[in-house]
């Protein structure tokens, strides 16, 4: 059964910095892109970062531009999403999934459960 398990969330202050990790189970996603979305509480769920399969192309969405940074192991096991000078407005479920390269989450077919991360001001 193939599985993607997120993990890293919690709770931090404004300014401080967490790291998510997701990690693959089941078989690889050495030839998948990987990406991060994030769902707030009332709200539809939202493009974070994508990497490619190589690991040597990523996008991110505007409001974390600068701030987070996506990457990935050479095996394809693992994707992690390194978030610094956390907002508040951060605060969201974190999701991690694979499928073909992209912002909109229709090009994924892969999906974790989420991992929740709270900032506070």
């Amino acid at each position: 059964q193939v599985q993607l398990v997120e993990s890293g969330g919690g709770l931090v202050q404004a300014g401080g910095s967490l790291r998510l990790s997701c990690a693959a189970s089941g078989r690889t996603f050495s030839r998948y892109a990987m990406a991060w979305f994030r769902q707030a509480p009332g709200k539809e769920r939202r493009f974070v970062a994508a990497i490619g399969w190589s690991g040597g192309l990523t996008h991110y969405a505007d409001s974390v531009k600068g701030r987070f940074t996506i990457s990935r192991d050479d095996a394809g096991i693992s994707v992690y999403l390194q978030m610094n000078s956390l907002q508040p407005e951060d605060t969201a479920d974190y999701y991690c999934a694979a499928g073909n390269y992209g912002y909109d989450s229709n090009y994924y077919y892969h999906w974790g459960q989420g991992t929740q991360v709270t900032v506070s001001s």
